[in-house]
């Protein structure tokens, strides 16, 4: 009985599933070496699609940051994170947010983590974590390949804008930096949503592909005029809202908007997650 007392007096919840374990353990599974792979791999993608296509052109006498794409390093970067924000850099959130505890659930391995003892709110904390620490990782490995494979294909220079004028390299990596920061703000709607559902079933691939879904649909919604002011509710309406920082005087009332909407959505989301999974009955 002893025995028992001693190791029950020493037992903290804090130092259980320390964040390095659970870093450790993400990063050997197979979906994060390949979502890692896709994302590097994307610039170089491009770069041969520019190759074989030629140097893209405006058209109808309007210039787009998609027809700037070969101009320097910079231009480079900021295209890859045009085409990517929408779509493809949600997949890496929904995955990392929403395969977390699911996962663990679908393995049969959520309970004896439990019974470490293992508390929920800790678990959860930390695999949150190390969920967006991975999203962020994911959403800054992609500018960054952007930026060396388009300086090593087109050179080193300042950023041009499309509408006229040019930020000069120093300001052009704070602006893509701020852009950066702001499309992963904008995703912890997404990486919410993934977490959530991650603690309601035992189907990974349910709530990744849920998260993912949801995500098209608020897309879908924002390109209905018809709705109007109503739009601005929509976490997607304002995900492009950090190309204001690329401009020669950014505007930041867009970029301030997406941020509250998405910081109060996520947090909703994040609460419903530790609440429910508090309360859930785990067996499995």
């Amino acid at each position: 009985m002893s025995t028992l007392t001693e190791v029950a007096s020493g037992y903290q919840a804090g130092r259980t599933l320390p964040l390095r374990v659970e870093l450790v353990r993400q990063l050997k599974r197979r979906r994060t070496l390949i979502m890692g792979a896709v994302l590097a791999v994307l610039p170089f993608v491009l770069l041969i699609a520019f190759a074989v296509g030629g140097d893209p052109g405006g058209r109808n006498n309007q210039v787009t940051l998609m027809d700037t794409a070969t101009a320097s390093g910079a231009n480079f970067a900021a295209v890859n994170l045009f085409v990517s924000a929408g779509f493809l850099l949600v997949i890496p959130v929904a995955l990392f947010c929403g395969d977390t505890v699911a996962s663990e659930a679908s393995w049969s391995s959520l309970r004896y983590l439990l019974a470490a003892p293992v508390p929920r709110a800790r678990l959860l904390w930390s695999k949150l974590v190390v969920a967006l620490g991975l999203s962020l990782a994911a959403m800054v490995l992609l500018p960054l390949v952007a930026l060396a494979a388009g300086t090593a294909a087109y050179g080193w220079g300042p950023l041009e804008i499309p509408t006229g004028g040019a930020l000069d390299t120093g300001t052009a990596a704070q602006r893509l930096l701020v852009a950066v920061a702001y499309i992963f703000v904008s995703q912890l709607v997404t990486a919410g949503l993934a977490f959530w559902l991650s603690t309601k079933t035992d189907a990974p691939l349910g709530a990744v592909g849920g998260a993912v879904g949801l995500t098209i649909v608020g897309n879908v919604l924002d390109a209905v005029t018809a709705l109007g002011h109503w739009r601005d509710f929509l976490p997607a309406h304002w995900q492009f809202a950090w190309a204001d920082a690329v401009q020669p005087r950014p505007e930041w009332s867009g970029m301030i908007q997406g941020t509250v909407l998405s910081l109060t959505y996520a947090l909703v989301l994040f609460a419903l997650a530790f609440r429910g999974f508090a309360r859930k009955d785990v067996v499995s």
